[in-house]
């Protein structure tokens, strides 16, 4: 198990939901979570398939606003009704798709509906060397130094700088909680490391961080804390460096319940 560093965080959430429920027709996706995220930390959620990890993300977001409970952020009462208005308050999610155009070089996707122009009159030109230098500023900053140029199309490029340019995007509108959606998934070792690499960097800018993964390996390298989901509640929640893989698998297939005795949880879905 690998050791992360001790993450600077404050005692206020800057994330917190209490309560959170979602049903879709007769099925109830999410029923009573609570869930934390602080300043400077980076939280695994995880879970089996159908868990509700996606639902919970997408009640954050705005995507699929959530049926009850209460949203914290900031240490302000929220309502977050759409993907603008998690974007507005510093929300921002990063999904598996990544929703990048391929046929579109780094800048221009970085910039992709926020472009920089030169003047504010109709059709005013764009602004190439300013979208440039801001690029270039913001993924040193972030230490990348796989992008060869900000000048590639995106296509181009592989799985893991794809990823990349994807958390830089999200970084312009200077974010205070980032999202991320499995974001290893089908990327090699080297390139996996890349991008763990830089989503402690989005910690240690001071952004609280929540990373959806199937792969504890991954999970246990990066993450502070493991949030587990079972059948739409919480799982049990686990500090890195005072638990171990056993236990979190036991939290995501149920039998720590089983074995200790308990009632068995009720379905949530029919």
């Amino acid at each position: 198990m690998t050791a992360t560093a001790t993450p600077t965080t404050t005692a206020t959430p800057l994330l917190s939901l209490r309560g959170v429920t979602k049903r879709f027709g007769a099925v109830q996706a999410l029923a009573g979570v609570d869930f934390d995220v602080h300043a400077g930390e980076v939280v695994a959620l995880v879970g089996d398939n159908g868990a509700g990890k996606s639902t919970l993300v997408k009640a954050i977001s705005g995507a699929q606003p959530m049926d009850e409970g209460e949203m914290t952020f900031a240490g302000q009462s929220v309502t977050i009704s759409s993907p603008k208005a998690a974007d507005s308050l510093g929300i921002s999610v990063i999904y598996q798709d990544l929703a990048l155009c391929d046929n579109l070089d780094v800048v221009a996707n970085l910039f992709l509906g926020h472009e920089q122009t030169q003047g504010s009159f109709p059709l005013a030109p764009l602004n190439d060397f300013t979208m440039e230098h801001k690029a270039r500023e913001l993924l040193d900053s972030l230490a990348v130094r796989t992008l060869k140029s900000v000048k590639t199309e995106v296509g181009a490029l592989s799985g893991g700088q794809r990823q990349t340019v994807a958390i830089a995007r999200a970084l312009l509108g200077e974010p205070k909680l980032v999202l991320l959606d499995e974001p290893t998934a089908a990327l090699g070792v080297a390139q996996t490391a890349q991008v763990l690499d830089l989503v402690k960097r989005l910690r240690d800018r001071g952004l609280g961080v929540v990373i959806i993964s199937h792969n504890l390996g991954d999970v246990f390298e990066v993450a502070d804390r493991i949030a587990v989901m079972y059948l739409g509640r919480n799982g049990g929640t686990f500090k890195v460096g005072e638990t171990d893989r056993d236990a979190v698998v036991a939290a995501i297939t149920g039998s720590n319940r089983r074995e200790a005795g308990g009632p068995p949880t009720e379905e949530l879905r029919p």
